[in-house]
């Protein structure tokens, strides 16, 4: 009958080979075997398949306009990303600080002036309360951190957190203490002069750059 020709090729494969062989002759295992492509995917033998794996690649999930969660303070509120914005200085030009300002509080916030001693409204004075920044309304002090020191303005022994910033003068004598969102210029601060106060420091503030808050109100009303 003559020899037959048999080509095994894989789809999934370019190599391919051809077997040729006698009709009349029994196939064997041998021959059988060399009708299985090289390398396929999946393999197969006479006995059992096999399926090659592989692992899915880790999605990363989008963040929109650009933004990332290292570039903003972010909270998880209802499922939703909020950005959360740390609040700003307050800003402005001299004009609008002349325009918002009486005279004597521009002499004072702004061009670092001094009231005379004994004539602030807030020298004697010890209602409960907070003491805000008459330039921008910043809380800066309690009521309870106030005590009289007899220095003709009024005193404090601390201020609330973070809220001023203490900056020695040009001639190293004394420290300038100022509002921290504004800039706004207070008075001096002087340590170790024998108080009795749990820090021995005394915030000597000009009346004029205070605005008082009494107790169960909004002190930026």
């Amino acid at each position: 009958m003559g020899l037959q020709i048999l080509r095994s090729s894989s789809p999934l494969s370019s190599s391919s080979k051809t077997i040729i062989f006698n009709p009349t002759t029994k196939p064997t295992l041998t021959n059988l075997l060399l009708l299985r492509p090289s390398n396929p995917t999946p393999t197969t033998s006479l006995f059992k398949t096999h399926f090659t794996t592989f692992s899915p690649k880790p999605i990363t999930p989008a963040i929109g306009f650009g933004g990332s969660l290292q570039n903003a303070k972010r909270s998880f509120r209802g499922g939703v990303v909020v950005a959360m914005a740390a609040p700003g200085p307050v800003q402005k030009s001299e004009e609008e600080w002349r325009a918002v300002l009486s005279p004597e509080q521009f002499r004072i916030l702004r061009q670092k002036g001094t009231e005379y001693p004994g004539t602030g409204v807030y020298d004697k004075f010890f209602e409960e309360g907070v003491y805000t920044c008459a330039g921008c309304g910043t809380p800066l002090y309690k009521s309870t951190t106030k005590f009289n020191s007899g220095c003709g303005w009024p005193a404090f022994y601390e201020g609330l957190p973070g809220a001023i910033n203490s900056v020695p003068d040009r001639d190293g004598m004394r420290v300038e203490i100022t509002c921290a969102a504004c800039g706004g210029h207070l008075g001096h601060v002087f340590k170790g002069e024998g108080f009795r106060t749990p820090t021995d420091e005394r915030h000597c503030v000009n009346s004029i750059s205070l605005k008082f808050s009494p107790a169960n109100s909004n002190p930026s009303e």
